[in-house]
C-alpha cells in the first residue's frame, strides 16, 4: 500500500515542479540570478514553495515539517518585487523564501516551540536573527516543526506529532530542528533556521543530507529563542550547500546588545564569508581523525572513510589519533554527566523565559512538568530532572561548567600538538532511525561543551539509504575555514541528492 503511493503521488509531482524546473535543488546565488533576470518574482517563488508544502507536507509523503505559515508571504513578496525595480536588491536574499524553526520569536507567525501548552503565543517580535534576515530582504515563509522545546534528537511535540524524513518517512527527521531540516532537504524554501544546544542543527542537517554549522558560542544572537540552554545554546542556518549557508551566516552573525554573549564575536567575524569562500588545497590541508567517535554501523564509518580517502587521494594529511587520554575525553562529552550544564540551564532560563509572558497558562518548568499534555518522553526525562536533587547544586553547576573548559583545552592542545586544521568525526554514528525509536548518537557534545565550532557535511548515504554525515570541528572563530573545507568536500566527494519522496 505504501509503495502505491509513493507512486501515485510521484503521479502527481510534474503538475508541481514542471512549470519551475530550474528551482528544484537551485542555490541562492541561481535563484537570486532568475529573479534579476526576470525568470521568475518573489510572488511566483512564495506560491511554488507553498504549493510543494500543500503536496509533501500534510498530503503525499506527508512529513509534517510546517508549523505555522506566514499569510502575509505573498504580500511581503509583492513588495519585495516592486522594491526590486525600484532600486535593486538589498542582498543575495532579497525575495528569497527562507523557513525558521518554531523556537523563533516571529511577528508573521506564533512561537510554540512544538508544543500544545504554548498554542497561541504570539509575541508579536521578531528574533534578532529574523529581523536581520528580512532586513537582507529574506521572506520568512513559515516556521518548522520541533522537538517539543528542543529537548531531544527526533523531532515530536505535543503540538503536531511526528516529523518524517524525506529520504524514509518511516524514520525520523533529526532534532530538535528536524522540521527545519526536513523542509530544507524537501525544497520546501531555499534555506532555513535551526538552534543547537547538543547538535540540533548538526544531527537534522546529518539525517537530511545537508550542511549545518554550530559555530563558535557567541557567534549569533540567542535573542528572541525560547531558551533550553543560556550556556550552549546557538541559532544558525541549515542548507543544501556550503555556499548557501554562508550567505545565511552573512546576514545573521554578529553582535547584538541584546545578547550580551555575542560582544565575543567583535573583530572576529571576516566582512563576508561568502566573498572569502574559497576551494582549498588539499595538499595543504592536516586532518585528525578521532577514531574513538566512530560507533558500531559499519557502512556509517564507510561513508565517512570514502570521503576521508578522497582527501588522502588528493594530497591531505590524514591522521589517526587514539590514546587513553582521548578516550577519557570522549567518556567526558557522554550522557548523563555531560548534560548538567544544559539541564540546570533548562530549569531556569526555561521559567525565566515563560515569565515574561504573563498570558501564558504556565510559568515556570515546574508548571510544564505537571502539565498531561507535554510530549511523553519529553515528560518522562523532565520528571526525572525535577527530582534530581544535585542539579540544584551551585558546585555541581560550576564543576560541569569547569569541565567544558577542560574539554576545550584539550582539543586545542590536540590541534597545536599535531598541527591539525581541524578534527574530524562522524556527525551521528548512525543513520536516523525508525519512527518511535530514539536516537543513540552522542558525538554533539564535544563543540558543545567547548564552545568551538563544527560542521556537518553529507557524506553520502549509509545501509538503509539514508543519509551519512562528516564532522569537522576547529579552533574558536574558525568558522571560515570550516566553510572552506565543507566546500572542498563539496567538490571532492559531493553527496547531496533530492529526496525520493519528494521529487
Amino acid at each position: 500500500m505504501y509503495r502505491l503511493l509513493a507512486f501515485l503521488v510521484a503521479l502527481c509531482v510534474p503538475i508541481i515542479v514542471s512549470a519551475r524546473p530550474q528551482l528544484i535543488e537551485a542555490s541562492i546565488e541561481e535563484i537570486q540570478a532568475s529573479l534579476d533576470s526576470g525568470d521568475v518574482t518573489s510572488v511566483e517563488l512564495v506560491e511554488w514553495y507553498l504549493e510543494r508544502i500543500d503536496a509533501y507536507d500534510q498530503q503525499g509523503p506527508k512529513l509534517n515539517a510546517i508549523q505555522h505559515r506566514n499569510v502575509r508571504a505573498a504580500e511581503q513578496a509583492e513588495a519585495l518585487d516592486a522594491e526590486r525595480k525600484r532600486s535593486g536588491p538589498r542582498s543575495l536574499l532579497h525575495g528569497i523564501p527562507v523557513v525558521v524553526k518554531d523556537n523563533y520569536e516571529t511577528i508573521d507567525a506564533p512561537t510554540t516551540a512544538g508544543s500544545v501548552i504554548l498554542e497561541g503565543h504570539w509575541p508579536k517580535r521578531d528574533a534578532t536573527q529574523v529581523a536581520r534576515l528580512k532586513a537582507a530582504g529574506a521572506i520568512m515563509l513559515a516556521k518548522t516543526t520541533m522537538h517539543e522545546f528542543a529537548y531531544g534528537w527526533t523531532t515530536r511535540g505535543s503540538a503536531f506529532g511526528m516529523t518524517r524524513n524525506p529520504y524514509d518517512v518511516e524514520r525520523h527527521a533529526g532534532g530538535s530542528s528536524g522540521g527545519t531540516g526536513a523542509a530544507v532537504a524537501a525544497n520546501f524554501a531555499a534555506a532555513g533556521m535551526g538552534s543547537d544546544t547538543c547538535g540540533s542543527i548538526r544531527v537534522p542537517s546529518a539525517h537530511n543530507n545537508l550542511v549545518g554549522l554550530r559555530g563558535t558560542q557567541g557567534l549569533s544572537s540567542r535573542h528572541g529563542i525560547v531558551p533550553l540552554s543560556s550556556s550552549r545554546d546557538l541559532g544558525g542556518p541549515l542548507t543544501r550547500s556550503a555556499r548557501d549557508l554562508a550567505i545565511m551566516l552573512d546576514a545573521t552573525v554578529g553582535y547584538d546588545p541584546s545578547d550580551l554573549q555575542t560582544v565575543e564575536s567583535v573583530g572576529k567575524i571576516p566582512v563576508s564569508y561568502h566573498a572569502n569562500l574559497r576551494r582549498l588545497d588539499p595538499k595543504e590541508l592536516r586532518l585528525g581523525v578521532l577514531s574513538g567517535w566512530f560507533g558500531d554501523d559499519r557502512e556509517t564509518n564507510a561513508q565517512i572513510e570514502r570521503v576521508l580517502a578522497k582527501l588522502d587521494e588528493s594530497g591531505a594529511s590524514i591522521e589517526r589519533l587514539a590514546s587513553p587520554a582521548l578516550e577519557r575525553l570522549h567518556e567526558a562529552t557522554l550522557p548523563p554527566h555531560a548534560y548538567v550544564v544544559d539541564d540546570h540551564d533548562l530549569i531556569h532560563d526555561l521559567t525565566a523565559y515563560l515569565q515574561q509572558y504573563p498570558s501564558l497558562p504556565v510559568r515556570s518548568f515546574a508548571d510544564l512538568v505537571e502539565d498531561g499534555r507535554l510530549e511523553g518522553y519529553v515528560g518522562e526525562l523532565w520528571r526525572g530532572l525535577r527530582d534530581n536533587k544535585s542539579l540544584g547544586s551551585r558546585a555541581v553547576y560550576l564543576e560541569a561548567h569547569a569541565q567544558g573548559q577542560d574539554i576545550r583545552r584539550q582539543i586545542l592542545g590536540l590541534l597545536a600538538e599535531h598541527d591539525i586544521d581541524a578534527l574530524v568525526y562522524p556527525t551521528a554514528t548512525e543513520e536516523a532511525v525508525a519512527l518511535r525509536a530514539e536516537q543513540s548518537h552522542f558525538n554533539c557534545k564535544l563543540a558543545a561543551a567547548s564552545g568551538m565550532p563544527a560542521i556537518s557535511v553529507p557524506a553520502g548515504f549509509g545501509e538503509h539509504g539514508m543519509p551519512v554525515a562528516i564532522e569537522l570541528l576547529a579552533e574558536p572563530w574558525a568558522e571560515q575555514k570550516l566553510l572552506n573545507l565543507a566546500y572542498t568536500i563539496e567538490q571532492l566527494a559531493p553527496a547531496r541528492q533530492l529526496p525520493r519522496h519528494t521529487p
